[in-house]
């Protein structure tokens, strides 16, 4: 394992995270990668995938860390966050002018950054294996790892050109990152990009604080069970998936119409809009938001309180992906499908239009798993373990309906009695926070996030996680000193942010 003394690799944990220690597997993944050994990393949604490739990154003063990712939007969170951090960044990808691509291009050659992300359709074009070799390449890291696989939920062709980069530089590190990858993916993903006596980390797939929950419906009670689910969270963020670009649109207007606050957001979008509604939900402006497939991938957000379904989903790996954007904080957190007999029939005919065999037997082979889960009555939970190849000791979980969990609102009256009978709850805060003054602290800090968001036109979560602006409310920092204690503020995010922090606290305080 690496030489790195823990000491040091702490530290600069604590320099640019703002964090005092790792999550699970963290530091044994980030000394493995120092070491420069191939690595496939399997990691659930929200364990901290990209730290692992990025402090790494941040300890080679002069070798560039080439990010492979699939969405731009995610390429361009990640590269501000890591600014605010200190740490050079570039990305190159089709929304840059020719202009700003060939000056990135200079500062890769110059050595100038620590990691450069770029897409997988960038990284065929047929002119990118001339300047790459000019570019001081330490280590490949490929995210959402899972798309190279033709068993894989999500198979995009142009991750499977990256076996040339093996070829292409035969010395240089290949990590693998996935969320949601079977045993079967897995070995896709060792073969396709041949790793070589790879390191193998796989986090366990069992997420104990998520309650999950499968509803068959009848008709438009999905609809009703929706409104009633909404009610109940009121004031907590709340992630809708809804199978059509038609529904999701419907959806978030009747759900409006219905006096709860619902953005859409989906592919058909203009850039600007879809940005600017997943901005809404992100900044708290909007607690509900209404998504298809295009929704998702990559977001930050650790207090979605609830992920509902409204129709089946394609494949298990897909739905443990969407439903793993709740409790991401480790609080509890509902996963609810609710769906229906023409969603089966919906799928079947689809993949009966996939004209190549093999396709549509492994298309085939997704559905009979996505209906063994929810109509089986067996713990949830473990059939999501055993899907991906995990073994539980136990066979019931106690946090989901088939070992007896239900949320309230499944057994509540119908919505306007509901109305008439119980106000809307608020979203929890930690007690020490609880009050009138730890309230309006709260709601200073979001608006002074969200209005230095819209200034750097980043999304409000880089800006400050929710986690750090709990923190806040609870500890009341008042020096730079003392802002560095709180969990996410890094010695360049204080230097950046402190004093302006320190100014809405002392205002909102009175001290």
């Amino acid at each position: 394992m690496s030489g790195v003394p823990a000491d040091e690799l702490r530290a600069a944990l604590k320099r640019y995270w703002g964090y005092d220690s790792f999550r699970p597997m963290q530091e044994r993944i980030v000394r493995s990668l120092l070491d420069g050994r191939d690595a496939c990393v399997v990691m659930p949604t929200g364990g901290g995938k990209s730290l692992c490739y990025q402090l790494p990154a941040a300890l080679r003063p002069r070798a560039t860390t080439l990010v492979v990712s699939p969405l731009i939007a995610l390429m361009q969170d990640q590269v501000a966050q890591l600014a605010q951090m200190g740490i050079a960044a570039g990305l190159l990808n089709s929304a840059l002018a020719p202009a700003e691509q060939a000056a990135v291009l200079r500062q890769a050659r110059a050595g100038s950054y620590r990691l450069l992300y770029v897409s997988p359709e960038r990284l065929a074009r047929a002119d990118t294996a001339g300047w790459l070799e000019q570019v001081p390449v330490g280590m490949f890291a490929i995210d959402e790892a899972h798309c190279i696989s033709e068993w894989g939920h999500e198979f995009r062709p142009e991750y499977r050109q990256l076996s040339a980069l093996r070829r292409q530089f035969p010395g240089v590190s290949l990590a693998a990152f996935t969320a949601s990858a079977t045993r079967q993916v897995r070995h896709d993903i060792l073969q396709q990009l041949q790793l070589r006596d790879p390191a193998k980390f796989i986090a366990s797939f069992h997420r104990a604080n998520l309650r999950y929950v499968a509803r068959q419906c009848r008709g438009a009670e999905s609809r009703g069970l929706l409104e009633r689910a909404l009610r109940e969270y009121a004031g907590a963020n709340v992630i809708v998936y809804a199978p059509t670009i038609a529904q999701v649109e419907e959806t978030a207007a009747w759900l409006t119409q219905r006096g709860i606050a619902a953005l859409p957001y989906h592919g058909k979008m203009d850039t600007d809009t879809r940005r600017r509604h997943q901005e809404a939900w992100m900044a708290d402006e909007v607690p509900v938001l209404v998504g298809t497939l295009a929704f998702g991938l990559g977001i930050n957000k650790a207090t979605v309180r609830a992920v509902i379904h409204l129709a089946l989903p394609k494949s298990l790996e897909q739905y443990y992906q969407e439903a793993g954007r709740a409790g991401r904080d480790g609080e509890p957190a509902d996963c609810v499908l609710l769906w229906q007999k023409r969603d089966a029939g919906l799928l079947a005919h689809f993949i009966e239009q996939v004209n190549d065999p093999e396709e549509r037997q492994r298309a085939w082979q997704r559905y009979h798993q996505v209906r063994q889960f929810v109509e089986a009555p067996v713990c949830r939970h473990r059939q999501i373990c055993l899907h991906f190849g995990e073994t539980p000791v136990w066979t019931e979980c106690g946090a989901c309906d088939v070992c007896g969990y239900e949320p309230a609102w499944l057994a509540a009256p119908a919505p306007e009695q509901a109305r008439r009978a119980r106000p809307a709850r608020e979203r929890a805060v930690p007690a020490a926070a609880a009050g009138a003054e730890g309230d309006g602290l709260r709601e200073k800090l979001r608006e002074w996030r969200r209005q230095t968001a819209a200034e750097n036109r980043t999304p409000a979560y880089v800006v400050m996680h929710d986690k750090s602006l709990d923190e806040l409310v609870r500890l009341r920092p008042r020096t730079l000193d003392e802002l560095l204690e709180v969990s996410g503020f890094g010695e360049r995010k204080t230097a950046l942010l402190g004093e302006a922090i320190l100014r809405v606290i002392a205002e909102a305080t009175g001290r």
